[in-house]
């Protein structure tokens, strides 16, 4: 009994409540009322698939170490085209975390992205890197079916290092140059590249800079002197990048421009002061004279990655070029 008088009295004291604020029950009702949002699903569904191993290589003290790549795949039926990100890192580390405004663009677009990490130095040195870059796209070929990928389209883009190693795979397109390891049976064909602010001829990297900078850039220390000659202490050669020049040569993208090459988008800031902006512009220009279909953004103000690199207006620029030679 003492219950529900209990009850009695918070249900009357409901209704005094309610006589005060001066609703009735429909009105309470109304106030009270979720709102309705219309939607349109015009956007595709991305998953993430992480920590994927693309293949196993040896490095120094390893037989096989797993290199690993993350994928975004749109939620589709139908098979889309793939793109590989490549992450710069200075030649020294190789962060697939990175890219992730640029990666998501990509995939609510319509494409796989797959982001990868590759061995750097100075426990690896050229051509081991780009034997990666490869493999990763051999890998996604071997497993289409898998991720829903259609093999034969399939485009790479990178900043700086990684700008770098995607204008190799772009210049040696066509080629069996640097297929290595895994999954030979597939191609490491490409059918666009996008390279962001990245080297081209690494004798020059600083040849739009004062000459001390371009001293700091053929010392011993520099990391694309320890990108080619490795460390001396570990059998590799002593002194800066021009130490061994045929070496050298053979590590630079612009020297591998041929008829399979494929399309190219080069960008670079006219504030950079890592990589010099004229790095983009000697390839860009070897590609034109060798009749490799070719366009190049300057964007003024922009520096070596950041902020600039995020903005709708570069993004769109990116993706239209994919859309181009992929759709």
């Amino acid at each position: 009994m003492k219950k529900c008088g209990k009850v009695s009295r918070l249900v009357l004291s409901g209704l005094f409540l309610l006589g005060m604020t001066g609703f009735s029950g429909a009105e309470a009702a109304e106030q009270y009322a979720s709102k309705t949002l219309e939607v349109a699903p015009v956007k595709t569904e991305v998953k993430q698939i992480s920590g994927v191993v693309y293949e196993q290589v040896p490095s120094r003290g390893y037989p096989n170490v797993p290199m690993a790549m993350d994928l975004l795949q749109p939620q589709k039926k139908e098979k889309m085209p793939a793109i590989v990100y490549v992450t710069g890192g200075g030649f020294i580390n190789a962060n697939r975390d990175n890219g992730v405004q640029l990666r998501n663009y990509l995939a609510e677009k319509g494409y796989v992205v797959a982001s990868i990490t590759y061995r750097v130095a100075p426990t690896a040195r050229f051509p081991e890197p780009l034997e990666d870059v490869k493999a990763s796209i051999r890998y996604l070929r071997a497993h289409a079916d898998q991720w829903h990928i259609d093999k034969d389209r399939i485009g790479i883009v990178g900043g700086s290092a990684g700008g770098y190693l995607s204008a190799f795979a772009g210049t040696t397109s066509g080629t069996r140059t640097f297929d290595k390891g895994e999954n030979l049976q597939e191609s490491s064909q490409v059918n666009c590249a996008v390279d962001l602010y990245g080297l081209s001829d690494l004798s020059r990297v600083g040849m739009d800079y004062s000459p001390e900078n371009q001293k700091r850039h053929q010392s011993a220390g520099a990391t694309e002197a320890l990108w080619v000659n490795g460390s001396p202490v570990f059998g590799g050669k002593d002194g800066g990048v021009l130490a061994d020049p045929k070496a050298t040569e053979a590590a630079n993208p612009i020297a591998y421009i041929g008829k399979n090459s494929a399309p190219m988008l080069l960008m670079h800031g006219t504030a950079d002061k890592v990589v010099s902006p004229g790095q983009t512009d000697l390839l860009y220009r070897a590609l034109k004279a060798k009749g490799v279909p070719a366009e190049r953004y300057e964007i003024p103000g922009a520096a070596h990655g950041g902020v600039y690199w995020v903005q709708d207006k570069v993004l769109q620029v990116i993706g239209d070029f994919f859309d181009r030679y992929l759709k």
